[in-house]
């Protein structure tokens, strides 16, 4: 998909405006929030989970290259064949080539943000094949014509109303209010997709290195009909879902699972190592694995930022930020929203574009506390706002006005000394005279009049805490 990371300010007012949005993001703190608090304190050993996953996601990127070769050795073991897409064009290519050359002409397809990432659905459509989304949110977001609104529950922003009118004006149903005839709707347009299918995309929750399998999680099957009904599997994901082995993945599936629903366990844990075997009652001919690089390659160079490469994307972070549940997912403009969502897609699309996405935090650290695996969201973000001001690790990247450098270069030098901060203090005590009224600064002139649209600010005191001291006041 074209990134919009540029329109979040405006996307984030529209969200922020519309009633239907904001019930529907009401839900997520009392929701999966609360169901992911209650199923941490039913875990005895939740914190040491935790501690143990992190270390796991370290050790594994620190030694990326070593994994990414046992991954490719394994599934090579068991007749798939990998390939390695150093960005979305190349993996569309491959994906794309692959399935004219084999004659599909109905691609089924399980949830997969990379493949969102890649835009690969348009790809397909432009080479006259047809994608299917069969996980129902993606199924309502595809046929909407939308991006996903939530990396778990990509159509959390649909009531029930909105569904049945896109099912009667898309799919020609008679109109309903009962979630379980949408669900029976859905389910007979897509069981004939899945006998029609040639090939069968699923993304990757994790990619257990030992053995080359590739582990996914549902709750509505479908992810095994794609993995077992088509004569091809293409898994695509991105290069930091590898784990180093099976003992490992237990680790991450409680974790996983637990901080993204609340629940247990999901109704599907499917793992697939390569094609069907001559034993086997089901499965593909073909077993294809796409890894896929888009830029996260930059984010494995920064020290800085490497720890974004942790996340599990089990959406903890989403529901229990703030902001991101008053403007929603879309306003994000690109695939990944939410705290991760604000480093990620800087990155991997271009910081000057999405500059203004690290400052849609309160810095407030509850992300970092829902976080299985203590990502430490809070501190990227103020090394990205660094990077847009000051920094010189992505060159041509930086696109912040020079008055506001500016401004945050003498905000830096008022506060590193006294003198300073006396100075800038009195200078502002006369710059201010014609703005004050009762007490408050009410209205800045431009280019400040940003900060006081909704909010007032009290005005510097006639006198010091310090002078007041000394004169005993």
């Amino acid at each position: 998909m074209e990134p919009k990371t540029k329109q979040f300010n405006q996307g984030a007012a529209l969200a922020i405006r519309d009633e239907k949005a904001q019930k529907s993001l009401l839900g997520l703190y009392h929701g999966f929030h609360a169901a992911r608090l209650r199923a941490a304190d039913a875990t005895p050993n939740w914190e040491e989970l935790r501690d143990h996953a992190r270390a796991i996601k370290a050790h594994t990127v620190e030694h990326l290259d070593y994994y990414l070769a046992q991954v490719e050795a394994n599934v090579a073991k068991a007749g798939g064949k990998v390939f390695f897409a150093a960005d979305a064009a190349e993996a569309n290519k491959y994906v794309v080539d692959l399935a004219k050359a084999r004659g599909v002409k109905v691609v089924i397809k399980s949830k997969s943000m990379v493949s969102e990432e890649m835009g690969l659905n348009h790809q397909f459509e432009a080479a006259g094949i047809e994608p299917v989304e069969t996980d129902l949110g993606e199924y309502v977001i595809q046929l909407a014509e939308e991006t996903p609104y939530h990396i778990v529950a990509p159509a959390i922003h649909k009531s029930r109303q909105d569904v049945s009118e896109l099912f009667h004006r898309k799919l020609g149903s008679a109109p309903t209010d009962k979630i379980t005839d949408l669900g029976r709707e859905a389910r007979r347009q897509l069981r004939q997709k899945f006998i029609q299918a040639d090939m069968g995309i699923t993304g990757a929750n994790f990619v257990v290195a030992e053995t080359g399998t590739v582990v996914i999680v549902t709750n509505e099957g479908n992810g095994r009909m794609c993995t077992s009904m088509p004569r091809i599997h293409v898994a695509i994901t991105g290069m930091e879902k590898l784990v180093p082995s099976m003992k490992d993945l237990g680790t991450f599936l409680r974790l996983l699972i637990r901080s993204a629903t609340g629940q247990r366990i999901t109704s599907y844990v499917t793992a697939v190592t390569g094609p069907r075997r001559s034993n086997d009652e089901d499965g593909p001919e073909e077993f294809h694995l796409v890894i896929v690089d888009n830029g996260r390659s930059r984010l494995l160079a920064n020290p800085e930022l490497r720890e974004s490469l942790y996340c599990i994307r089990c959406g903890a972070c989403l529901n229990a930020c703030p902001v991101y549940r008053k403007v929603g997912g879309h306003a994000y403009g690109w695939v990944y929203p939410g705290p991760i969502g604000a480093i990620v897609s800087p990155v991997l699309t271009g910081l000057g574009d999405a500059k203004d996405l690290p400052y849609a935090s309160s810095l407030c650290g509850a992300c970092r506390e829902a976080c299985p695996v203590r990502i430490n969201i809070p501190r990227m973000l103020l090394v990205l706002r660094r990077e847009l001001t000051e920094g010189t690790a992505y060159p041509g990247q930086r696109r912040v006005a020079l008055a506001e450098r500016m401004a945050m270069r003498g905000y830096r030098m008022a506060f590193q000394g006294r003198m300073f901060l006396g100075l800038a203090t009195a200078t502002g005590r006369v710059v201010q005279r014609p703005l004050v009224r009762k007490g408050r600064i009410r209205r800045m002139p431009p280019p400040l009049s940003g900060w006081t649209r909704y909010r007032t600010f009290p005005a510097l005191p006639k006198h010091s805490f310090r002078s007041r001291w000394k004169r005993g006041l």
